[in-house]
C-alpha cells in the first residue's frame, strides 16, 4: 500500500486577494469550487509539476486567519528566485528576507508574506535533486 501528500488546504481570508498573490508568482487558479454556501475553494498550481495548495474561504469567518503556531512556512520552488521575490515586492507583496545563497544546500532562496500572513520560502535549486536529498527530491510517479 502506497501513501504521498500531494496537497495542502488552508483558510484565506480574502480569496480573490489571494490567488492574485500566487498568480503573480507565476502560479494558476486552475479550479473554484463552492463547497457550502459558506466555504469557497480554489487550487492554484503549476499543472506540470504536480502539486498544488488548496486555498478555503469561509464566509462567516471575520477578521484575520488564526493561524496559531503549527504552520510556519510553505515552500514554493523557482528557476529563479532573485526574479519571483522581485516580482513580488513590486507588486507590493512583503519582502521577509531578500535572495540569498545557502552554504548548506545548493540552493538560493528567500521570504515573502502572502496576503494573510503566511510566511512564502521561495527556493531555488542549483543542482539537481539525487536520492532522498531534501528539497525538491524527484518522485515516482507511477506510485
Amino acid at each position: 500500500m502506497a501513501s504521498w501528500f500531494r496537497q495542502f488546504c488552508i483558510y484565506v481570508t480574502d480569496l480573490d486577494a489571494t490567488i492574485q498573490f500566487y498568480e503573480t508568482l507565476g502560479l494558476e487558479c486552475t479550479s473554484r469550487t463552492v463547497i457550502t454556501e459558506d466555504i469557497t475553494e480554489a487550487v492554484i498550481e503549476n499543472p506540470r509539476k504536480g502539486a498544488w495548495i488548496q486555498l478555503a474561504h469561509n464566509s462567516k469567518h471575520q477578521g484575520p486567519i488564526d493561524m496559531g503556531s503549527a504552520v510556519w512556512k510553505l515552500y514554493l520552488y523557482t528557476d529563479n528566485c532573485q526574479g519571483l521575490h522581485d516580482r513580488a515586492v513590486a507588486a507590493g507583496y512583503e519582502s521577509v528576507s531578500p535572495p540569498q545563497k545557502l552554504d548548506r544546500w545548493p540552493t538560493t532562496m528567500a521570504f515573502i508574506s502572502d496576503p494573510d500572513g503566511y510566511l512564502i520560502e521561495l527556493v531555488q535549486r542549483h543542482e539537481p535533486a539525487t536520492g532522498r536529498n531534501a528539497g525538491g527530491t524527484p518522485r515516482d510517479q507511477t506510485l
